[in-house]
C-alpha cells in the first residue's frame, strides 16, 4: 500500500506544469526521487484523495481486528466465564468504588478507540470529492483524520501486543466449562464415530440428540447415558466412548492451523 499511498506531485496549481515548461514530467521524476517517493501519474491542484481513503480503511480493518480480540478477551473475563484475564499489577486499581475489580482495561480502550479510528473512513472518501480542480473542504479534516487516526491506530496496536504478553489463561476454568454441558458439547464426535462404523447418519444424529436432551434435564454425563444404549455400545465400546467425548482428543487440525498462519505471518512480518 506505501508505494500507492506515499506519492508526490509537482504540477503547479491545476495540475498541467505550464510553468515548469517541456521539462515538467522529468522535473516532477527528479523531484520525487529526491523525496524517496513515487510520482503521481496525473493530478490537478491536488493528489486525487481515493489513495488516502485505502490508507484509512486500512487503519479502520487493523483497528476492527483489534477490537475483535478485544471483545473476546473482555467476554472470557466475565465473572461467569472466567477463561482468561488480562495482567494486573500489584498495585493496580480496577474501580473508585469497588475494591475488588479486576477490569479488562487495555481490552476495554482498545475496543473504545476502534471506534474512533473507524469513523474517520467516512470524511476519508468524502475527502474525494471535490469541486472543479479543487476546494480546500478536504483540507481541514485531513489535519484531524491523518494524525488521529494514526496516533490511535499505532496506540492501540501496542496496547493489545502488551495485553496478549501478559494474558492469563485460566487453564482449570476452561476445563471446568468444558465439562458444564454434561458431555453434549462433545455429541458430535460420537455421531461422525458411529457414521464411520455403518450407521446412517439420521440415525445416529436422532439417537445422540435424544440422548444429549436426557443428558441436559438429567445433569448425567452423556458418556455414562451412551454406555448404557445398545445401539451405540453395539459400535462403540464404552471406553472409547469416554475416549472419544475427551474435548482434547476432538481438536482437528487447528493446531496444523494455527502454526501455519504464525508461519506465514513471521516469514512476512519477522
Amino acid at each position: 500500500m506505501r508505494p500507492r499511498v506515499c506519492v508526490g506531485q509537482l504540477t503547479g496549481a491545476v495540475g498541467t506544469q505550464a510553468a515548469l515548461g517541456e521539462k515538467g514530467i522529468e522535473i516532477q521524476e527528479e523531484m520525487m526521487k529526491f523525496l524517496k517517493i513515487s510520482s503521481v501519474d496525473v493530478s490537478n491542484q491536488i493528489i486525487q484523495r481515493d489513495r488516502y481513503a485505502e490508507y484509512f480503511c486500512f487503519l479502520a480493518n487493523v483497528a476492527t481486528t483489534l477490537d475483535k480480540i478485544g471483545v473476546e478477551i473482555r467476554s472470557l473475563q466475565r465473572t461467569e466465564i472466567g477463561e482468561v484475564e488480562e495482567a494486573f499489577g500489584a498495585r493496580q486499581v480496577g474501580s473508585s468504588t469497588m475494591p475488588h475489580k479486576r477490569n479488562p482495561i487495555k481490552s476495554e480502550q482498545v475496543c473504545g478507540l476502534a471506534r474512533i479510528i473507524r469513523s474517520s473512513v467516512e470524511p476519508a472518501f468524502q475527502n474525494n470529492t471535490l469541486w472543479d480542480e479543487r476546494d480546500l473542504t478536504n483540507s481541514s479534516p485531513e489535519r484531524i483524520l491523518f494524525p488521529e487516526a494514526t496516533i490511535l491506530a499505532d496506540h492501540i496496536l501496542k496496547n493489545m501486543i502488551s495485553v496478549l504478553e501478559g494474558l492469563n489463561l485460566k487453564e482449570d476454568r476452561i476445563k471446568e466449562n468444558l465439562s458444564m454441558l454434561h458431555g453434549i458439547n462433545m455429541a458430535e464426535s460420537i455421531m461422525i464415530e458411529l457414521t464411520k462404523k455403518g450407521m446412517g447418519r439420521q440415525e445416529a444424529h436422532e439417537i445422540i440428540r435424544e440422548k444429549s436432551m436426557e443428558a441436559l434435564e438429567t445433569k448425567e454425563p452423556l458418556s455414562a447415558l451412551l454406555s448404557r444404549t445398545p445401539e451405540v455400545t453395539g459400535i462403540i465400546p464404552a471406553q472409547e466412548i469416554e475416549k472419544l467425548l475427551s474435548p482434547g482428543s476432538y481438536i482437528g487440525t487447528s493446531v496444523r492451523q494455527v502454526e501455519k498462519v504464525t508461519g506465514k505471518l513471521r516469514s512476512l512480518y519477522l
